[in-house]
């Protein structure tokens, strides 16, 4: 019995391992929209959330029995068997959640747990039918519950289609009634809209929370079930009264209020409900151990577990450590930010970075949109359609609070209907015992929300579309690996014994540092990008200057070592530096790109009066992405040449370009000084130095043209040698047109102070 002991120790550091990946994931769901409407610092809002998860956490007791017997028949397997189930399921668990969590996509424990059950459970079913002589895969249904699995297939279905229509719908309505402007309607209506929102919350905690409780008597539940009409309208008039009393005396914010009760109620939800997608497997096999050991004479081999289909009551203790930890991961976990962040970027009503792109049926989709709106457009009379577009015109920002709104992806009024409907769509689910994913529900709804406030526009649709396609696909993949996986742990563990779970364990605690640092990385690249960006609210040309000053000089100083790299890897055909030399180059792309694409907010930004200098910004920054792609242009047709197997270029072609690498490197070492030092005196001698490297390239040109007519050399190389200097040309002379239109933002900025 001691390898099943150590088994139930792993279990358990595993359970604690699920927590911290599980909760990474499922944050999104009651974060999303206090974090997306700024509804109040980010301290509150996780107070708010961690009392919320807390609670919970106590009221999840009766959730237990889901890991024990919800997906297959416990009373039909030994002990032994039941432990391989159990350990595939929390080594598949921590995988897939991980995996997401690192590629910062939202995904469903309640499904990733069910399959993962369902997939171990038939892979130990499939090998008892194959040693049991008179039984066939036929019999398979006497080991597994497969109408669970059904239902949460036919649930995924639902939840995702149903959300995004409610969602959609009544966020439509609700920006007809309060608009962007909604300061005014409230004042007269928002106790109302506020009493019907906190009632409906309310509601959605005592059939979604409580009833999990342990110190809740089943008279109590059925008295909640049977009041629930009377529980309802006092709810409403106490709710519309407080609310309206708040406002008049204290002037607090209705929709705040909404946001908050609303993310402290589906945190509780959370913690209450899908806890034991985290601790419910590795407490059911701690319960299994604790009941063979206490019973004389068992073995693992030959007991069968059917003391798992009893009821059961969780240690409180056990559920309140549980919270503690879901909370401190609330607080400190870096992929939670990830996940929250794909979902706000999603839904969000301005422009910014898209981290999706297109495909045929994004495309597709929006185009056939397009023209339908166009068609029921032109049938609404103008004054009703000008009536509508009037509610969803979003109002200028004033200046004193286009700080804080800067940092808002949406307003009050879409973060409550984001709750309200999500908790109505959870209750209503629960009370038809529909086994609806919170995590589903949740991002649907701000899906159908986002869209029907208009915050899909012409620019972003086709790529918020195929990111909500990306999640989605996700969900799906989400069953179909946790199922495959899981069946093929459980064979490994089942034949491989001890030496098979410590060889998985370890590859587990290996992927698991290798994504962190995945992760890690990519986020140090995101606070890198941050420097492309403009934080302040507005701008002065000094600032527009020296924010384009520290661009060009780390543009420039980057491109001699990738030309350096490009000839070396050429001449010795090093196939492994040309594909680094290529995926650096990317990167480097892109960040020039990123550069470019915050043109627009820098205009914006820029204050009226010095509104001419945005020119040269712009200017430079063209001449930055010419260079970009001129490098580009130069490493990725090299990696191809090498890839395909070609031959590299010759010694005396390696020789031309590290001399040209040579003068370059010179060339922009003093650009860069010239730059950083602002004085341009000695601008006439850089350009005598950069005519000396093109009269360079004309020679080296020269000689190829000699070389190709001797016939010393194959055609692709000569092909592209030539390429290669062409780009080469043209990244001189954009380095020195770099060059100029910095000196001449200077004299436009000395200028414009003069007048």
């Amino acid at each position: 019995m001691d390898i099943y002991l150590i088994i139930v120790v792993v279990l358990l550091a595993l359970a604690i391992s699920d927590l911290i990946v599980g909760v990474s994931n499922d944050a999104v769901n009651f974060l999303n929209s206090a974090i997306g409407s700024k509804v109040a610092p980010m301290k509150v809002i996780m107070l708010v959330a961690s009392l919320g998860v807390l609670i919970g956490a106590s009221f999840s007791s009766g959730m237990m029995e889901v890991a024990r017997k919800g997906i297959f028949h416990p009373e039909q397997f030994y002990f032994s068997e039941i432990m391989v189930i159990f350990l595939a399921v929390m080594v598949t668990d921590i995988i897939l959640l991980d995996a997401f969590n690192t590629m910062g996509m939202p995904t469903s424990t309640t499904v990733s747990i069910v399959f993962e059950l369902l997939g171990s459970a038939v892979a130990v079913s499939v090998i008892k039918i194959y040693q049991t002589p008179d039984e066939t895969l036929l019999n398979i249904g006497k080991y597994i519950n497969s109408e669970k699995a059904l239902a949460i297939i036919f649930g995924i279905l639902l939840s995702v289609i149903v959300a995004f229509i409610f969602g959609a719908v009544i966020q439509y309505i609700s920006r007809i009634i309060f608009s962007f402007k909604y300061n005014k309607t409230l004042k007269y209506f928002g106790s109302i809209w506020g009493g019907m929102a906190i009632t409906v919350i309310t509601y959605f905690m005592l059939i979604k929370g409580v009833k999990g409780a342990s110190f809740i008597t089943p008279e109590t539940s059925d008295w909640i079930k049977s009041h629930s009409t009377t529980i309802i309208t006092y709810s409403f008039v106490a709710w519309t009264i407080i609310l309206q009393l708040l406002y008049w005396l204290f002037r607090v914010s209705i929709p705040k209020v909404i946001i908050l009760v609303g993310t402290f109620a589906l945190a509780m939800a959370f913690a209450g409900n899908d806890l034991v997608n985290f601790i419910g497997v590795p407490l059911a096999g701690l319960q299994s151990y604790q009941d063979i050991i206490s019973t004389p004479g068992a073995t693992p081999d030959s007991y069968l577990m059917t003391s798992l289909t009893l009821p059961v009551k969780t240690n409180t203790y056990l559920l309140l450590i549980a919270g503690a930890i879901m909370i401190i991961t609330l607080w400190f976990s870096k992929k939670a930010r990830s996940v929250i962040a794909t979902t706000i970027d999603l839904s969000r009503q301005g422009h910014g970075e898209e981290r999706f792109g297109t495909s045929v049926l994004s495309r597709t989709i929006v185009r056939s949109s397009h023209k339908a709106n166009k068609a029921i457009s032109s049938v609404i009379p103008s004054p009703v359609r000008q009536f509508i577009d009037s509610r969803f015109q979003v109002p200028k920002k004033e200046k004193k609070n286009s700080s804080e709104e800067a940092a808002v992806s949406f307003d009050l009024i879409r973060a409550s209907v984001n709750l309200v409907v999500a908790s109505i769509l959870i209750a209503f689910g629960t009370s038809l015992k529909l086994p609806l994913s919170t995590t589903y529900v949740t991002f649907m709804v701000a899906m159908g929300t986002s869209l029907a406030d208009r915050a899909w526009g012409r620019d972003d649709a086709v790529y918020r579309i195929q990111g909500v396609f990306s999640v989605i696909g996700g969900w799906f993949l989400t069953a179909i690996v946790a199922f495959i996986v899981s069946f093929i742990i459980a064979n490994i563990i089942y034949w491989g014994g001890i030496i098979a779970i410590v060889i998985i364990l370890g590859f587990v605690l290996y992927l698991i540092y290798r994504t962190h640092i995945l992760h890690k990385n990519r986020e140090a690249e995101k606070l890198e990008d941050q420097d492309t960006e403009f934080t302040e609210e507005i701008l002065s040309a000094s600032v527009v200057l020296k924010k384009c000053q520290n661009h060009a000089v780390k543009i420039l100083l980057q491109v001699p070592g990738f030309y350096e790299n490009l000839v070396k890897g050429l001449k010795n055909e090093d196939r492994q530096l040309l594909k680094e030399l290529t995926k650096d180059v990317k990167k480097f792309n892109k960040k020039v790109k990123k550069i470019k694409d915050n043109v627009n907010d820098m205009v914006i930004k820029l204050k009226a009066d010095q509104i001419d200098t945005g020119a040269f910004y712009v200017q430079s920054v063209d001449y930055m992405r010419e260079i970009a792609h001129c490098v580009t242009y130069m490493a990725v047709p090299s990696f191809e040449h090498i890839e395909n197997n070609h031959d590299g270029i010759e010694e005396e072609q390696a020789k031309e370009l590290r001399e040209l690498a040579t003068g370059i490197r010179e060339l922009f070492g003093i650009i860069v000084d010239t730059i950083r030092s602002g004085n341009y005196d000695n601008l006439e001698t850089i350009i005598g130095k950069q005519q000396k490297l093109l009269d360079q390239i004309n020679k080296i040109r020269k000689n190829q043209l000699k070389r190709i007519k001797a016939h010393e050399l194959q055609t692709r190389r000569s092909l592209l040698f030539l390429d290669l200097l062409a780009e080469t040309k043209n990244l001189l002379l954009y380095s020195i047109n770099l060059l100029k239109s910095q000196r001449d933002f200077i004299l436009e900025i000395n200028k414009t102070n003069q007048e």
